[in-house]
């Protein structure tokens, strides 16, 4: 059966999806988006993404077509049109089309376009959660609004081109000697006296929801959280290393730049800490 997306007010079969020439978010990547993970036909934090499209667009003065009740609504029926169990479901907001190329905003009333399509993928069984993955720094090429979660994504395709050519599994950002983020993920260690490092939220990373979710976990947990910047050779010298999204949940890093951390194994507090967040997502699902 073919893959059913939804494009603003009617659901339609993937191959028929379509968006006008002149959307904004095509010519100007005007636009924000947001990924939620599915698990068993239900959204996982779904709030938290849904209060970060709200923030995001809040901050490029782009309105939302429907309320982020009726988003969720639609969510929901796409997951159930699509019979979708486990994987991801993608939705974008653009400022809509207008009646030609003009850089700034459109003066006249041109509605957003609203779209959304779903993707199976079975992420707690994935493979690389036990292996861990690789990763490869490279220099971070992205604007300085970063905490905006928008469609101009270059220097992160960029960034996982060069992890796929590498044959790593993701792209750490590097600005002023400190990792600022992976390519579409949130950069932790552990330090050899158990502290688990993440850089704080502000304008030079997106503030990852699973990240957030994960960091209140630990914190609930009396585990020791310090949120700052670190460097290469820091999470080199750590007990472990690892990433989160909600495409990957908590993923090991176990090598950077051909270089193990540690026994190149994911860690035992990495490992607790995906074992934690899926019964908090499984529990909180929607």
């Amino acid at each position: 059966m073919e893959q059913i997306a939804y494009v603003n007010g009617s659901f339609v079969p993937l191959s028929e999806a379509k968006v006008s020439i002149l959307d904004r978010g095509f010519l100007f990547a005007d636009g924000i988006y947001e990924v939620a993970a599915v698990l068993d036909g239900k959204l996982i934090d779904n709030a938290s993404h849904l209060a970060r499209l709200e923030r995001s667009v809040g901050e490029i003065e782009l309105a939302l077509p429907e309320t982020t009740a009726r988003i969720q609504e639609i969510q929901k029926e796409l997951i159930a049109r699509n019979n979708l169990v486990n994987g991801m479901v993608y939705l974008e907001v653009t400022r809509g089309a207008d009646t030609g190329r003009d850089f700034a905003f459109p003066k006249g009333d041109v509605k957003p376009t609203l779209i959304m399509f779903t993707s199976t993928k079975d992420i707690i069984n994935a493979p690389s959660a036990k292996t861990g993955i690789n990763v490869i720094t490279v220099p971070d090429l992205r604007w300085a609004r970063r905490d905006i979660k928008s469609v101009a994504l270059l220097a992160q395709v960029l960034a996982k081109q060069a992890a796929a050519v590498a044959g790593a599994g993701e792209a750490w950002m590097i600005e002023d000697g400190k990792v600022t983020e992976g390519g579409s993920s949130s950069c932790f260690i552990l330090t050899q006296d158990d502290v688990i490092v993440t850089r704080q939220n502000g304008s030079a990373i997106l503030p990852g929801c699973t990240r957030k979710a994960v960091v209140a976990l630990a914190e609930e947990r009396q585990l020791r959280v310090e949120e700052r910047a670190f460097s290469v050779e820091e999470a080199l010298a750590a007990k472990e290393a690892f990433v989160t999204s909600a495409s990957v949940f908590v993923q090991g890093v176990v090598s950077i730049d051909g270089k193990k951390v540690a026994d190149g194994k994911p860690g035992p507090m990495t490992n607790r800490l995906r074992e934690i967040y899926v019964e908090f997502a499984k529990a909180t699902a929607v």
